[in-house]
């Protein structure tokens, strides 16, 4: 057994550079590592999220989701479970990446690298670096989380196409039928 730190950045749209060097032992599972994340951003445990598998160019890969998402299809590929998928399952190369996705409406996103090892295992996952002030969890309320309804659209707002009608003009005469 051995220790793996990584670097997790916390993704945001400001320039600013926010990151958790956290150490845990390889065989610890995914959930204590989600949990460990979490808890240096001093985020809830109430939200949804899942790690994906990445590579150099952070691309998502294999889904590990924090519940079981399963809904008995045998077609669909179900994804791994963070409570029952160690840390070391997923280690291929000496720097491997993870994206963990953190409360989908929110979207916050967290870039983590694998940046060393050590010979002692810790009891438990540790925030060994912290650097930069975690934001708050409810402060992203960016335009995703926003809605349009009907009310916000114009009528003068609506395209027309190159004969001048209107694609979603619905109205009709007696005679349309």
């Amino acid at each position: 057994m051995a220790g793996l730190k990584f670097r997790v950045l916390l993704d945001s749209q400001d320039k600013t550079e926010i990151f958790r060097d956290i150490l845990i032992a390889d065989s610890d599972n995914l959930e204590s590592f989600y949990r460990a994340i979490i808890d240096a951003y001093q985020f809830s445990h109430e939200q949804m999220a899942s790690f994906y598998v990445s590579n150099n160019q952070w691309d998502k890969g294999h889904e590990i989701a924090l519940f079981d998402m399963s809904f008995g299809d045998d077609d669909q590929t179900i994804p791994d479970v963070m409570s029952t998928t160690t840390v070391e399952e997923f280690i291929e190369v000496k720097d491997q990446k993870f994206i963990l996705v953190h409360d989908f409406m929110r979207m916050w996103i967290f870039l983590i690298e694998l940046i060393g090892y050590e010979e002692a295992t810790p009891e438990r996952p540790r925030v060994t670096l912290s650097v930069g002030n975690a934001p708050a969890e409810a402060s992203k309320t960016s335009d995703e989380l926003l809605f349009e309804t009907e009310s916000d659209f114009d009528e003068e707002d609506e395209d027309e196409d190159e004969f001048g009608f209107n694609e979603f003009d619905d109205s009709y005469d007696q005679y349309d039928y």
